[in-house]
């Protein structure tokens, strides 16, 4: 029984991290330990800077990076998946601190976490990819600029205590501290953005751009004595050890009015995770199991938070680098979340000489590759409607929120969409004839009978094209003694469009009319049975195909004759 049980639990929750170890021996180890330990050191000066510019302080986002690292390498569905704080978070969180405080950050993290893990615990991992691209492309390089608009405080050294979260009001108080900026900031930031734009690449292996940029920016302000902002001079530094656990406090009022936010983090985590899978998939080769990515991260944010950690979720940028660093397994993973552990018991001291400049020049090249911008280009190159939804979700994510961005782009997505399949719903006048492919046998040419009237039916019925099937009898200059509706290309049905055949049988009905549907296909035919549409038409005039709905309405002609 207990052996059953284990199965069972195996087949629905199995990480890939037991896959992987089966014929696991030293040499994939020290591949995975060299990806691991390079993608820890990679993940540093990302994990401090993104946790910044969200408003926390940086060693939020080095414990979220080592806790959800760890957690979503060892239970994740993806072999070479790295986790923890990304930029596409950035806007939210800190939207999130400024309105609602870091207490109730984290209980939105929890939420989140639940979120997901329910999404992967019902399957759901696959209808991320019904999220359609110019959404993501429109919300994401609104998240780019928004990182780049946030970081130009530290970029440029102006003094204010705190940036606004909105956009307008972020614009204006960035105008009005224009006149404070340091040249010492511009000119170290500068330096550090260079230094990571012409970095040869050959060396990336060895030591990544945005370490050595720290390394440098931190010892050109210890040599030079420049007056600038470091993590010291704000923050007071990094703690040295290991997070304390401490349970956020929070009311059940609370869980309401943070609903919102917290089903936008668990969207964009789902979308960012999974699209980071897909990509480290095309790299090496294998295929990820979304819905235990799921449940991986959202065990992983449902834990961090715990130890005063943000949201997480997977990291295209770092995922890409295991790869290219050798990783195999998801060891390298548990591997980069015990090398920051490592670092930060051995090293954090250092960290508060670490210049906000040099983080802010970090965080400007990540808002730039992190967006998508050759898709402004080709917009003429879309249909219009995905034209509307990037441009429309792009402009939202920037003036006003990513929450209202989504939650906008999906509507209009879904309204285009309704749209293009009603376009493509055709109801018109048939012709029989030898080629027609109804499912027929053989199909001979056979004259119409007077008072018979054949529609061909294509497409979707569903509500947005169900008045397609109203408009028969408005079109006909006479009415039919017998409507065949030749229903072989109806791919699906639903409610709307049965009620509307209803109401069309109904009309036909109280003026001694028939109605012959031919060929339906397997969908609308049960959904039509089950909902007792064929009892009050008569199952004998459902029938297979044209030629045989022609015999049924002869014969139906034939009793009206007769009883005239």
């Amino acid at each position: 029984m207990n052996n059953s049980l284990l199965a069972k639990f195996s087949s629905y929750f199995r990480p890939r991290l037991l896959d992987t170890l089966h014929g696991y021996n030293r040499q994939l180890f020290s591949s995975d330990l060299t990806a691991g330990i390079t993608v820890g050191i990679v993940a540093l000066p990302l994990a401090i800077a993104f946790a910044i510019a969200s408003g926390v302080n940086p060693e939020a986002g080095i414990f979220t990076a080592i806790i959800a690292g760890f957690i979503i390498s060892a239970l994740g569905g993806s072999r070479v998946q790295i986790g923890g704080p990304t930029g596409a978070f950035i806007v939210i969180v800190y939207g999130i601190v400024m309105q609602y405080g870091l207490a109730n950050l984290l209980i939105c993290t929890i939420m989140a976490g639940f979120i997901l893990l329910l999404m992967g615990m019902f399957k759901l991992g696959n209808l991320i990819k019904f999220i359609p691209r110019p959404l993501v492309i429109g919300f994401t390089n609104g998240i780019a600029v928004l990182i780049a608009l946030s970081e130009v405080k530290d970029f440029l050294g102006l003094k204010m205590d705190n940036v606004p979260a909105e956009f307008s009001h972020k614009l204006a108080a960035l105008y009005h501290a224009l006149p404070s900026l340091d040249l010492a900031s511009i000119a170290l930031a500068l330096a550090s953005m260079l230094l990571i734009i012409f970095y040869p690449k050959a060396w990336s292996q060895r030591m990544p751009s945005p370490i050595v940029a720290l390394i440098l920016g931190t010892l050109v302000v210890a040599i030079f004595n420049l007056p600038v902002e470091t993590i010291g001079t704000k923050f007071g530094g990094i703690p040295q050890g290991l997070p304390e656990f401490a349970m956020p406090e929070f009311t059940f009022s609370t869980l309401r009015y943070l609903f919102s936010p917290a089903l936008t983090i668990a969207l964009l985590g789902a979308i960012e995770s999974l699209l980071s899978a897909t990509v480290a998939d095309g790299m090496i080769d294998d295929k990820h199991d979304p819905n235990q990515e799921l449940m991986a991260q959202g065990i992983a944010n449902i834990v961090t938070p715990f130890f005063g950690g943000i949201p997480a979720t997977g990291a295209i940028a770092r995922t890409a680098t295991n790869v290219r660093s050798g990783a195999y397994s998801p060891v390298s993973g548990i591997v980069h979340a015990l090398t920051l552990l490592l670092i930060i018991l051995i090293a954090a001291p250092l960290a508060k000489h670490i210049p906000l400049a040099t983080l802010a020049a970090i965080l400007m090249v990540v808002a730039f590759n992190m967006g998508e911008w050759e898709a402004f280009k080709t917009l003429r190159k879309y249909p219009a409607s995905d034209s509307a939804v990037l441009v429309i979700s792009f402009l939202l994510t920037v003036i006003f929120d990513l929450t209202v961005a989504v939650e906008v782009g999906m509507i209009m997505a879904a309204l285009f969409f309704i749209q293009r399949i009603t376009e493509l719903t055709h109801v018109s006048v048939a012709e029989v004839s030898p080629l027609a492919d109804d499912g027929a046998a053989t199909l001979l040419r056979k004259a119409v009978p007077p008072g018979v009237m054949i529609y061909r039916v294509f497409g979707a019925l569903f509500f947005g094209a169900a008045d397609k099937l109203e408009a028969i009898l408005a079109k006909t200059h006479t009415e039919p003694e017998v409507l065949i509706l030749k229903m072989h290309e109806v791919i699906s049905m639903d409610a709307s469009a049965l009620h509307t055949l209803e109401h069309l049988h109904g009309k036909l009905r109280s003026r001694g009319k028939h109605l012959i549907l031919s060929g339906p296909h397997t969908q609308p035919y049960f959904l039509m049975h089950q909902a007792g549409f064929f009892a009050k038409i008569g199952t004998e005039n459902v029938v297979a195909n044209v030629d045989d709905a022609l015999e049924r309405a002869r014969a139906l002609l034939k009793d009206q004759e007769r009883t005239d």
